[in-house]
C-alpha cells in the first residue's frame, strides 16, 4: 500500500499482557519520534488484559476479542476483520501470546512486526529472557522481526544488545531489556513505515 509522506499511517497493536511497549509506543507517537502515525485500535485475546486499561487511559480505543475455546484461524478472523475496519496499515504484536495462523500473515504481507526478548535466532519461544540468563550468555538483548508462519522467525529489522551483569538476577536483566524493547520497538517502526527497505533472502537492508 503505497501513501504520501504526510498520510497518517493507521498501527493496530495486539497485546495479551499489561502493554508496556504499547505504552512506550503512545508516547513516542506524542513527541513526535514516529512521525505521521497514530494507534488506531488496541486488541487484545484476554478481557482482563492490563493492557487494555492501559489504552483506554490513554484515550485509545482497546477492545478484547477472546480466543479460550475458539480455533486459532477462526479467532484470527475475528481479529483481522477489527484492523481492517480500522484501516491498519501496520500491526505490532506487543506480548501477544497467540501464534498467529498462516492466513492471517498473509492478510499483512510484511506489515506484522513483534518484538522478542532475545538476540534471535537465539532463546525463541517463552521465558526467553530466563532462558538466557539459565545458558549463562554474556550478552542478551531483545529483537524486533518481522512475523511469518513460523515462530519468532521473519527477518530481522532491529536487534539491541543487553550486558549480563555479575550482580543480575532474571529479574534485573528482564527489566533493562524491557528498556532496550521501548527504543528498538519504535526504531523499528520508523524504518518499516518509511518502507524503502528490501528483503534478500533473510538480510534486510534499507
Amino acid at each position: 500500500m503505497t501513501h504520501a509522506a504526510e498520510t497518517i499511517r493507521n498501527i493496530g497493536i495486539l497485546l495479551s499482557g499489561r502493554g508496556s511497549n504499547l505504552e512506550a509506543i503512545a508516547r513516542n507517537i506524542a513527541d513526535g519520534k514516529i512521525p505521521n502515525a497514530r494507534i488506531a485500535i488496541v486488541i487484545s485475546n484476554k478481557a482482563d488484559a492490563g493492557g487494555l486499561e492501559t489504552a483506554r487511559k490513554l484515550g485509545l480505543a482497546a477492545l478484547a476479542i477472546p480466543s479460550k475455546g475458539k480455533d486459532r484461524e477462526h479467532h484470527d478472523r475475528e481479529v483481522v476483520a477489527t484492523l481492517q475496519q480500522h484501516n491498519v496499515d501496520l500491526v505490532c504484536l506487543a506480548g501477544y501470546m497467540r501464534l498467529l495462523s498462516p492466513w492471517f500473515v498473509q492478510q499483512f504481507p510484511q506489515r506484522i512486526l513483534n518484538i522478542h526478548p532475545s538476540l534471535l535466532p537465539a532463546f525463541p519461544g517463552l521465558e526467553a529472557q530466563e532462558q538466557a540468563f539459565a545458558y549463562g550468555v554474556k550478552i542478551a538483548g531483545c529483537t524486533v522481526h518481522f512475523v511469518d508462519e513460523e515462530l519468532d522467525h521473519g527477518a530481522i529489522i532491529v536487534q539491541k544488545t543487553v550486558p549480563v551483569l555479575d550482580a543480575d538476577d532474571e529479574h534485573k536483566l528482564a527489566l533493562r531489556i524491557l528498556e532496550q524493547e521501548h527504543i528498538a520497538y519504535s526504531e523499528a517502526i520508523n524504518l518499516v513505515l518509511q518502507g524503502k527497505f528490501k528483503i534478500v533472502g533473510r538480510r534486510l537492508s534499507f
